[in-house]
């Protein structure tokens, strides 16, 4: 095995939101977790947004997931691929998670594959470190879910026993 490939990751989770806004902090309170379990090939970041410099970070995985908080959609939480579009506009205030993997892909020639653990939460509008209720027990769903996922190595949602 060729140095590079054993110094590569495969697995990066990237969890992004604003802790300071309540349930908006699901993304960086599940990076935290993640980081816990000390899975071998999985590496962890969290921020408040996703920026054009996180594509340099995709460009050295397999595979990234990105974790947010969903205003919207299914509870406890919903998973699907991502597909990586550089058509998209972004400023310095954030990337979507397609552009992330775009310009991993257009800039540094990454076949890096994406998904999107968007855990379902209900207080936005708040000031606060903390959870509601409801965003804690989806995230305690969504983190047993992609634990799962990690421990077996197989993220897409076509394969294995868990629809989502």
């Amino acid at each position: 095995m060729a140095e590079e490939d054993r110094a590569r990751r495969r697995v990066l989770v990237i969890g992004f939101g604003n802790p300071g806004r309540c349930d908006d902090g699901l993304g960086p309170v599940a990076a935290q977790a993640v980081e816990t379990w000390g899975l071998d090939g999985v590496s962890v970041d969290a921020d408040y947004q996703l920026t054009v410099e996180d594509s340099c970070a995709a460009a050295a995985h397999e595979t990234v997931v990105f974790i947010d908080a969903a205003a919207e959609g299914p509870a406890p939480f919903s998973f699907r691929p991502v597909e990586g579009r550089v058509d998209l506009g972004f400023s310095s205030h954030g990337v979507e998670p397609e552009a992330v993997l775009g310009l991993a892909r257009e800039v540094f020639g990454s076949r890096v594959e994406g998904y999107v653990l968007g855990i379902r939460g209900y207080d936005f509008d708040s000031f606060g470190e903390r959870l509601s209720a409801r965003a804690e027990r989806n995230l305690a769903e969504a983190l047993g879910f992609l634990q799962r996922r990690l421990e077996l190595g197989e993220l897409d949602p076509k394969r294995g026993d868990q629809e989502v």
